[in-house]
């Protein structure tokens, strides 16, 4: 009898896993079918002819690789300069001691319930003042920092004995020392983890580039893509192809990453 509940409950949980996976095994096969074939009725699950000319026709006839271009270095320095900040914010609130240290953490994660769009446009404001609207440093700038990357930071360096700080400090390193010698080597797992966070988010984000980018040569991949689906919104199997392209690399980069993604989650729980 629990043999057979075993089984019908594997049973369910496969039929969940097809419905899941099912949708985004026709997108990809659906890039790969000449135009017009996804069009028909029923739609076909895989192509009866595999080609390549929607993929060919993102990089010549609709110059989708600028846009590529564009997320990939977005991403990449939006990820270094908020892995630096966060990593010294939260450094600083676990292990340093200061007046107001206490109610200041406090402000910050109640200002997590604040919702993001209510901030963009005083956010916008600010940029068009310092005229950094339309550039890449616009995107960059409101991703330097994040309460949710200080707090998980903060919570992993707690697990640090301040006994091995106070070593270092007996061996005469200095505190950027003990940073970038000691502490950032010790938090790898919760980097990497905020890392993946932080790469998705940019990569994937659409509403504060499309809001901060007016030339569409400096457009991000879903901007492009979404720009692109009100010109060719028939042409599905381009669209396919488009998603394909805006969703492969951040899959390559979790499951090159993703044994340090979950020793980070299991590792952030620690009290104070």
């Amino acid at each position: 009898m629990r043999r057979l509940q075993q089984s019908g409950l594997m049973l369910v949980v496969l039929m969940l896993a097809c419905a899941t996976f099912a949708p985004l095994v026709w997108m990809v096969s659906a890039s790969f079918m000449p135009s017009g074939q996804a069009a028909t009725f029923p739609p076909p699950f895989f192509p009866r002819q595999v080609t390549l000319d929607q993929y060919v026709s993102l990089f010549t006839r609709l110059h989708l690789g600028r846009s590529l271009f564009n997320s990939i270095v977005l991403s990449v320095a939006v990820t270094i300069v908020s892995l630096l900040v966060n990593s010294m914010a939260g450094y600083a609130f676990a292990k340093y001691r200061f007046r107001g240290r206490a109610p200041l953490f406090k402000l910050l994660i109640a200002s997590m319930i604040i919702p993001a769009q209510v901030t963009m446009l005083p956010l916008f404001l600010l940029l068009n003042k310092m005229g950094l609207i339309n550039t890449y440093f616009g995107v960059i700038i409101p991703g330097m920092a994040s309460i949710f990357g200080i707090f998980l930071i903060r919570q992993f360096a707690l697990s640090i004995p301040d006994s091995l700080l106070e070593a270092a400090r007996m061996d005469g390193a200095g505190d950027f020392r003990i940073y970038w010698s000691l502490i950032l080597p010790l938090c790898k797992p919760i980097l990497i983890t905020l890392a993946i966070f932080t790469f998705m988010g940019t990569w994937n984000d659409f509403l504060w580039p499309l809001i901060v980018m007016t030339d569409e040569s400096m457009y991000t991949l879903p901007v492009a893509l979404a720009n692109l689906s009100g010109e060719h919104v028939q042409d599905t199997e381009l669209m396919m192809a488009g998603s394909v392209m805006t969703i492969l690399p951040v899959l390559l980069v979790f499951a090159a990453v993703q044994k340090y993604y979950i020793a980070g989650i299991m590792a952030g729980s620690v009290k104070e």
